[in-house]
């Protein structure tokens, strides 16, 4: 199960949302707050409180940075519907 941890409106986000949508990947969305000091859950699993974070439980992969999340859905997921 994919699950990313995001805000609405954050175009990082949106980016990341849109590549898993091409893909046609499930995932759920982990909504986060808007203020840092609140994004307790974030900073457990990443180690940071940026978003957006996308977490790979199959594979056990936890990925922060937009450029990065995509580079990784697209080498792992191309071609897997």
């Amino acid at each position: 199960m994919l699950e990313l941890y995001q805000i609405e409106g954050c175009s990082y986000c949106q980016v990341v949302r849109e590549t898993l949508d091409d893909l046609g990947l499930a995932y759920v969305i982990r909504p986060v707050p808007a203020a840092y000091a609140q994004r307790d859950r974030v900073r457990e699993i990443s180690g940071q409180t940026l978003v957006p974070v996308l977490v790979d439980n199959e594979r056990h992969v936890v990925i922060n940075e937009s450029r990065d999340i995509i580079a990784y859905l697209r080498e792992h997921y191309s071609g897997k519907h």
